[in-house]
């Protein structure tokens, strides 16, 4: 199982990115877990600046935008 963070303070991105994150694994059939994550503590531990962001496996691979569909499928089957 993948786990796939998104790093936000709960705004309309951070929303968008979680479900944009959900709907593409359905599509290519990755079995994701999607956590939103909040707290500022925890946000500042991965050193992101911009959010919403978004940590795979406890990697940053995305901060301050909603990231792409062909993005998310890249990182979901690498």
């Amino acid at each position: 199982m993948i786990t796939v963070k998104v790093l936000g303070t709960g705004c309309a991105k951070c929303t968008k990115t979680a479900e944009v994150i959900e709907r593409v694994a359905e599509a290519v059939g990755a079995n994701v877990e999607v956590v939103k994550e909040t707290s500022p503590e925890a946000i500042m531990q991965y050193q992101v600046m911009r959010t919403p962001a978004v940590v795979i496996d406890e990697t940053l691979v995305h901060s301050g935008s909603i990231p792409s569909q062909e993005d998310i499928r890249k990182w979901l089957q690498s």
